[in-house]
């Protein structure tokens, strides 16, 4: 195996936002080191001061450095046909990709972590940060936090690795790549491993434990991996991968009921990196008046808070659709539903049209039934209208009552998400549906 061994400076976290200051490589065939490249790289921003104090490269040593792109296709060379190895690679191989990349050269070469392979082989340190598992390995560092210095310690850690038949270990990850090598680097490799192939929802927790995250999944052993796939170098992505520490999960029968709790834990939880479900959602309902002629009228208006619609929508097409509905269904006018524009010279009996109106008011609460969805397992309840909760019911299990069926399931929070949700299920899949007394 051929191994390019990386490390670099920058001048900050994030790819898209900060530079390369430094970047070192060392050549490895095997267990040998066969060349080392190192260079200062002029980032054509200023250098924070605590990052000054922390490597010693100042805005004067890299004004006089070639610029990444300068020196892009050497860099590129060295590193395209051999396995990319860095301590917390995936920091390194973002910069080193995203910036080769804004210079013309794609880098698509497997990688390895040798935090997660020192894990493996040297199991029962207390850290294995570079500077604590040197120290661990009795391995000197010269020029701590230099890319050279560091780019050889990481040579020599890879070494003793190898020497101690870490070999096995890098080819499995290696075959793994796809699914571990992309992990953020606080992130156990057991707790992916251990999330199963079902529906479910899904937590990403900070280093306390607080959850930042919460997620829906048809599979989540899938859908967990797929967040840290592909080469989003954003500030806020990579803070985000930083940030998770630990991942919790629960399991639903159903991809629906899956997406169901998604909701009220976001509306319960409140996890800092979600946005949908967060953000002030303007609500639709159908109205109705009488005017002054006499007409009963329908209409559309934005929901307010203390009002009292025949319907609450979502969004306004699912407004729009029910209104046409109730117009189609109960012979109502299009004019004074003000669906229609046109002006009108001839208008109905106010007496016999406001009895079709009625009548499409007294349809529409009629559809606050109490029913169940029983899909698989799942059992769904909607009391009069209004989501009650939900479970895991034996299929073969019949429930023909109201109070036997709340007491085998667990009441949650709704919300006109889950209300819509619902009932757009109930419109795709009506023989899933069981009215109950």
């Amino acid at each position: 195996m051929r191994f390019a061994v990386v490390d670099i400076e920058t001048t900050g976290g994030f790819p898209q936002q900060h530079g390369i200051t430094e970047i070192a490589i060392v050549l490895m065939n095997g267990s040998e080191i066969e060349g080392q490249y190192s260079t200062l790289v002029n980032p054509h921003q200023p250098i924070p001061p605590f990052i000054v104090n922390m490597t010693g490269i100042s805005d004067a040593m890299v004004s006089r450095a070639p610029s990444f792109h300068l020196v892009a296709e050497r860099i590129y060379q060295l590193l395209h046909d051999r396995i990319f190895v860095a301590h917390n690679v995936n920091f390194d191989f973002s910069f080193v990709k995203y910036h080769l990349q804004e210079a013309g050269f794609y880098l698509k070469t497997p990688k390895i972590c040798t935090i997660r392979t020192s894990r493996k082989v040297f199991p029962g340190f207390r850290k294995y940060g570079l500077g604590h598992l040197t120290r661990e390995l009795g391995i000197h560092i010269e020029n701590r936090h230099r890319a050279g210095g560091d780019a050889l310690a990481t040579a020599k850690v890879l070494q003793l690795i190898l020497g101690k038949n870490g070999l096995p270990v890098i080819k499995e990850m290696l075959k793994k790549e796809d699914r571990f090598q992309i992990l953020p680097p606080n992130l156990p490799e057991q707790q992916i491993k251990a999330l199963p192939a079902q529906p479910g929802v899904y937590y990403f927790k900070d280093v306390k434990g607080k959850v930042i995250y919460v997620g829906k999944a048809k599979n989540l052993s899938k859908r967990v991996v797929s967040h840290f796939t592909g080469l989003d170098a954003s500030k806020k992505r990579q803070e985000f991968l930083r940030n998770i520490h630990s991942i919790d999960f629960t399991t639903c029968p159903t991809e629906f009921s899956a997406c169901l709790l998604e909701s009220v834990e976001i509306k319960r939880l409140w996890p800092a990196y979600n946005k949908s479900q967060k953000r002030y959602e303007q609500l639709w309902g159908i109205y109705h008046f009488e005017d002054n002629r006499g007409f009963l009228r329908l209409a559309i208006d934005k929901k307010q808070k203390h009002s009292q619609p025949v319907a609450v929508f979502p969004m306004l097409a699912d407004a729009h659709r029910m209104l046409w509905k109730l117009v189609r269904d109960f012979s109502l006018d299009p004019v004074l539903c003000f669906l229609d524009k046109t002006q009108k010279e001839a208008f109905p009996d106010p007496e016999t049209y406001n009895l079709n109106v009625i009548a499409a008011m007294h349809w529409v609460q009629s559809q606050n039934e109490t029913f169940l969805i029983r899909d698989k397992n799942s059992c769904i309840l909607v009391e009069e209208g209004r989501f009650f909760g939900m479970g895991s019911v034996e299929a073969k299990e019949t429930l023909t009552e109201l109070e036997t069926a709340k007491s085998l399931l667990t009441p949650y929070p709704e919300n006109e998400i889950i209300r819509s949700m619902i009932r757009n299920f109930v419109e795709r899949n009506p023989q899933k549906v069981i009215r109950i007394a």
